[in-house]
């Protein structure tokens, strides 16, 4: 028969088996060997093989020991499958180098668990940080909400001044409390605005008989011209509290009659383009530091104020009236 696994020559193989000691005469063909010869020849040629791989891996340090009972194979067995071996089924690892694995081992999951741990530490700092970011971008652009208010705060209401009778009339301080009396002398040196064609130029009250100029600034000199418009209020026609102020015993009396205008009496403001008619709402008596009554509002009016009564000019005269619309 036939054989994968064995070449015989010419030589005299000596098969040692356990328990007897088998002679193959030579010049014997395959043909001549049984079928247990056979099957001792190709047990006894792996085992010869598989240990000079042990040897090779012994002499090269890949095993220090190995197992010195032979390892049954299915033909030991009577199985007539053959088995390939490989030979470092019966190698065990060196306890040097075994120790050394578990301690590389050990020191790489460190390494991984720190490279972890980094990384998460670094996914956390960067969402408090741009977290932090956020907030200040918020208040950065967090802006309280603007409410409208006079661009000049008055300490008394304007037009004031002494009784005529008591000799040269003049500015009266005495209505001015007195640590608030440098704060007005500051606002008397603010620079009167260019004037504009959007700034009134002419009033005209029907009612009183008044047709008088209109100037910037309600100062001492301003009043001496005619009719004073307060710095930093809105012009005829828009939103806003316009203030407009005259004596009533000095300078013309323009404003001497006042207290005669009743609510639906018209007061027309003129700019150097067009006319705004207003309509008297209410008048009121105030004392000189009243200044609410120059609060602005979010419709167009007017407020008309004079001092009062005539030539004792201890209070003040407040006239409103409301935007009708262009004339």
């Amino acid at each position: 028969m036939n054989c994968p696994y064995l070449t015989l020559n010419s030589y005299i193989y000596s098969i040692i088996a356990p328990g007897n000691t088998l002679f193959v005469a030579r010049n014997r063909s395959v043909q001549d060997l049984t079928v247990d010869e056979l099957r001792q020849l190709l047990i006894e040629k792996r085992r010869s093989e598989r240990q000079h791989r042990l040897d090779h891996y012994r002499q090269t340090g890949r095993v220090i020991m190995v197992d010195s009972q032979p390892m049954a194979t299915p033909l030991d067995s009577g199985q007539s499958e053959p088995l390939l071996l490989e030979g470092e089924a019966a190698a065990r690892p060196s306890p040097v180098r075994a120790r050394r694995r578990v301690w590389l081992d050990r020191f790489l999951f460190l390494i991984e668990a720190a490279a972890v741990i980094g990384l998460a530490l670094v996914l956390i700092n960067g969402m408090s940080v741009l977290r932090n970011l956020n907030k200040e971008v918020a208040m950065v652009l967090e802006q309280p909400t603007p409410s409208p208010t006079p661009l000049i705060s008055a300490v008394v209401l304007p037009s004031g001044h002494t009784p005529p009778e008591q000799g040269a009339s003049r500015f009266n301080e005495a209505e001015i409390p007195e640590h608030l009396r440098p704060l007005v002398q500051s606002l008397a040196n603010l620079p009167v605005p260019t004037p504009s064609p959007a700034h009134a130029i002419r009033i005209q009250i029907p009612a009183i008989g008044v047709d008088a100029p209109v100037v910037q600034g309600d100062g001492w000199e301003q009043l001496k011209k005619g009719v004073g418009q307060h710095i930093g209020t809105p012009n005829p026609g828009q939103d806003g509290n316009m203030i407009l102020s005259a004596h009533n015993d000095v300078f013309g009396e323009i404003f001497r009659y006042l207290d005669q205008l009743q609510p639906g009496d018209e007061v027309i403001l003129s700019t150097s383009q067009q006319a705004y008619v207003y309509i008297i709402q209410q008048t009121q008596l105030v004392e000189p530091t009243q200044v609410e009554v120059m609060a602005p509002t979010q419709e167009p009016v007017v407020t008309l104020i004079s001092c009062y009564p005539y030539l004792v000019d201890n209070q003040r005269i407040v006239v409103t009236a409301e935007l009708q619309g262009q004339k």
